[in-house]
């Protein structure tokens, strides 16, 4: 901790840039949407303040409250916002801070090397969209507070006696706010499970910083704290995964510039990279990891030169072959006031100068390691040796069929019905289990946008599958060659011949195993299927309910049970009800399957996201993969949640 810095923290260090005026005109300028997103947003802008305390090197404890009121209070024991007054506006510098847009303690140079935010304006503009604030702040043992209504101040910052929001740290500041209804117009609550994904995030990249969640709702408290960092985080990632070596991990410093390196492979085929920047989560990567995997191919690479000194040196590995089955966390800490992004989302690192600084850290640390551990890089190289193998031959068999002209859209499958609209936005692939199904789908369709491409039995698991292997499987090649963006490394997704692809399958142990086995081949060969929002699962009625000439379906057994509630309701005996229960497509007519499951006015359409990438790779390969020990577990531990059919 720098003691010049704290001591210089003080009014002085607040800058103003301009009013607050805009944000309450144009809220998705400042948060991007005022849907739910938008409330989660406002929250992660005060815990990010807390959070630069803490990359600064004065906060130990951040703790966040849901209430059952909608109030969301964050309280740290940080240094606490400055309270002096600023003689140029006459103002406490916390009223500043709060009410003014662009004005913080990011601006002055010396107060915060480094930061989550470019801007600063995360308080001024949550308070600008809250129906009401109170801020506390306590510093020099004395405690203030001041309240504000949609942004606007109730009273001047005066000294309180006691906290209104139970704060108990000798120092600090606590914020609790009230999302504005008139703003956030679809709901003011968060959504919580992302809300747990940030915060556990955070936790992992700021060790040594305990995280606490009270969520007053679900009378549940959480809490967060990682001693070994990024370390901990590539554990969690590889969690249910067969690892080949124990983490390895580094860290280098130089001036004001920091990276952050855990490295462990696995036997998956299957590559999981995460980077970050001063805790933002670069998504799309950016220099940094240019530079991680550029060094890291080039070490490895350099490893096998000296070790065959002398002999027949086979193909150089490509970034391809390294890539295989490897986990890493490539995290860089910077001045703020240098971060450079590409684009607005501010996912992607734009720094050159990173790159070359990253670069030249992995690949000197891994050049001595490998010598220092021979056994780990014997591992590690066996593991790539084999992908480069396994990559060479499906190159080979993706020639084949290539040459043969099957994935270049010639000769669409004999099978598939397809549709009369050639605008991909406009149309829909319907994946049906089943000749006799696909043949009911066929005729209940809509023609002009709606295509039918029937599965027979059940898919290859793709879970550890290569290209060469998935494109030998018949039905996984149909749909290939159907979708028309090719895979692998030569996937064009501006090729994609239909926007929605729906799998529809029945509603058993069965049909509910082959959606499972589909859903993996799109998340490990078709990514962007799921990641762009293409991919939708059909809901078919698991009921028909009939009394004379009333006819209702329902999808699930509390609709059911509704349905024929109200139907004794208005007099209707329990003994003229028939209740038929579907065991599959193929028993529904044409005409019921498409009013049911394929008509858009009627139908229940679940879409697939992948909000949590973590967890969706740990439930994939854990479910799909061979170790049996997790896999048991998971079932055991979801076992009450399962709807068995006896």
């Amino acid at each position: 901790m720098n003691q010049d810095n704290e001591k210089n923290y003080g009014a002085e260090s607040i800058v103003v840039l301009e009013g607050l005026e805009p944000v309450r005109k144009r809220p998705a300028m400042y948060i991007g949407t005022t849907s739910q997103a938008g409330v989660n947003h406002c929250l992660n802008e005060i815990i990010d303040n807390s959070i630069d305390e803490a990359l600064a090197g004065y906060c130990r404890n951040i703790k966040i409250h849901i209430e059952k009121n909608n109030y969301l209070t964050v309280v740290d024991d940080g240094r606490g916002i400055p309270v002096e007054i600023l003689p140029k506006y006459q103002l406490s510098a916390l009223e500043i801070v709060m009410t003014r847009l662009h004005a913080g303690g990011k601006f002055q140079p010396g107060a915060y090397k480094v930061s989550g935010g470019l801007h600063g304006v995360g308080a001024s503009v949550v308070n600008a969209l809250s129906d009401h604030l109170i801020v506390e702040v306590k510093r020099n043992n004395r405690l203030y507070r001041q309240e504000y209504r949609k942004g606007a101040p109730l009273y001047p910052v005066k000294e309180v006696s006691q906290s209104l929001l139970g704060f108990k740290f000798n120092q600090g500041t606590a914020i609790s706010f009230l999302p504005d209804k008139e703003i956030f117009k679809e709901t003011i609550e968060i959504d919580y499970q992302l809300l747990r994904r940030q915060i556990k995030e955070r936790a992992y990249l700021i060790r040594n910083v305990y995280f606490k969640i009270f969520n007053r709702k679900l009378n549940e408290t959480l809490g967060y704290f990682f001693d070994s960092g990024v370390l901990s985080l590539v554990r969690d990632l590889n969690r249910g995964k067969k690892t080949l070596h124990e983490p390895i991990y580094f860290r280098r410093q130089e001036a004001d510039r920091e990276v952050e390196v855990a490295i462990q492979y696995t036997d998956s085929i299957s590559e999981i990279v995460h980077s970050f920047v001063n805790v933002i989560n670069t998504a799309e990567g950016g220099t940094h990891l240019t530079g991680f995997k550029t060094a890291l191919t080039r070490a490895i690479n350099n490893y096998v030169k000296k070790q065959l000194e002398g002999k027949n040196f086979p193909e150089p590995f490509t970034g391809e072959d390294v890539k295989e089955g490897l986990t890493a966390v490539v995290y860089v800490k910077m001045p703020s006031t240098n971060l450079q992004f590409e684009g607005q989302t501010k996912t992607k690192l734009g720094n050159s100068e990173i790159q070359t600084f990253v670069q030249q850290a992995v690949f000197e640390f891994l050049e001595s390691y490998f010598e220092e551990n021979p056994k780990t890089a014997r591992e590690i190289l066996a593991k790539i040796f084999l992908a480069q193998k396994a990559r060479l031959a499906a190159k080979a068999a993706k020639e084949a069929v290539l040459r043969k002209g099957a994935l270049e859209g010639v000769t669409l499958p004999g099978k598939l019905a397809d549709c009369q609209e050639k605008d991909p936005a406009l149309s829909e692939l319907f994946l049906v289990e089943g000749n006799s199904a696909g043949g009911t789908a066929k005729q209940g369709r809509d023609r002009q946008f709606q295509a039918i491409l029937p599965l027979r039995g059940k898919v290859l698991n793709t879970e550890k599958a290569y290209l060469d292997k998935v494109l030998s499987f018949k039905e996984l090649k149909d749909i290939v060659i159907a979708l028309n963006m090719g895979i692998g490394e030569n996937i064009d997704y501006k090729r994609l011949r239909y926007h929605k692809i729906v799998i529809m399958t029945d509603a058993d142990v069965d049909g509910e195993h082959i959606r499972t086995l589909l859903l993996t081949f799109f998340y490990r060969h078709l990514t962007q299927i799921v990641t762009n929002g293409h991919l939708y699962i059909a809901q078919p009625p698991l009921y028909k309910i009939q009394a004379g000439k009333e006819l209702a379906y329902a999808y699930s057994d509390e609709q059911k049970n509704q349905i024929v509630d109200s139907l004794t309701n208005i007099g209707i005996p329990s003994n003229k009800i028939t209740i038929q229960r579907y065991k599959g497509l193929g028993e529904m007519n044409p005409d019921q399957l498409w009013e049911t499951t394929m008509n858009p006015k009627n139908r229940l359409l679940k879409k697939v996201t992948v909000a949590d990438a973590q967890e969706a790779d740990y439930v994939f390969s854990m479910l799909m993969g061979e170790e049996v020990g997790p896999r048991k577990k998971f079932i055991i531990t979801h076992a009450k949640m399962a709807n068995l059919d006896l």
